[in-house]
């Protein structure tokens, strides 16, 4: 489980796609401390398992079903990631709860600046616009953050100038893929109410 707050940019020293899972290393030395192999770094937004570690850098392995449904099948050598490592219980919990399971992906449609912040228009998958809400909470390459404006067709977030400094939200161009994940109490909410009632026949 994870919050959406990330630790870090990290930077992919290799990509190796022959055969088999996509496989990265990626240095990110804050995000590996007190980390050890077989533990969950979200990447963009997606849950991996630590598979080695040398140094600052970790490698990690990509599963075609999740290199296909996010944009991590696309990256390359030298691209900036997103990481945050799996929450522990005794820390504080700044964002929402996020699995590290993208549910789809999107592209920028619009990026707008001011002095004080930086809105960024995407377009809206119609899989999951049920689950999008005014003010709602959403997880973007891995950032938690909250809807300002939803139509038919877009979602906007408003970004703040140390979240563009922090994150690769701060790179985005028009056009960009992103990785998005719902909040995962609007699928509970979805459950219950489309779910027919159980009469307990205790």
């Amino acid at each position: 489980m994870f919050t959406g707050i990330i630790k870090e940019m990290g930077k992919i020293t290799e990509a190796r796609r022959k055969g088999g899972p996509l496989v990265f290393t990626i240095h990110a030395p804050k995000t590996l401390k007190d980390k050890k192999i077989g533990e969950s770094i979200a990447v963009n937004g997606v849950c991996v398992t630590i598979v080695s570690i040398k140094n600052s850098t970790f490698t990690c392995e990509i599963m075609k079903e999740s290199a296909d449904r996010s944009n991590l099948g696309e990256l390359e050598k030298n691209d900036k990631v997103n990481l945050e490592p799996a929450t522990k219980l005794n820390e504080s919990l700044d964002g929402h709860f996020v699995q590290g399971h993208v549910d789809t992906t999107t592209k920028v449609e619009k990026i707008e600046e001011s002095d004080s912040q930086t809105k960024i228009t995407f377009k809206l998958p119609k899989k999951i616009s049920k689950y999008l809400a005014f003010k709602g909470s959403i997880s973007i390459n891995g950032v938690s953050l909250t809807i300002c404006e939803i139509d038919e067709k877009t979602f906007s977030v408003a970004l703040i100038p140390h979240t563009l400094k922090t994150t690769n939200l701060g790179n985005l161009k028009k056009g960009d893929k992103v990785n998005l994940e719902v909040d995962i109490i609007a699928r509970y909410l979805e459950k219950l109410i489309n779910s027919p009632r159980q009469i307990n026949e205790d």
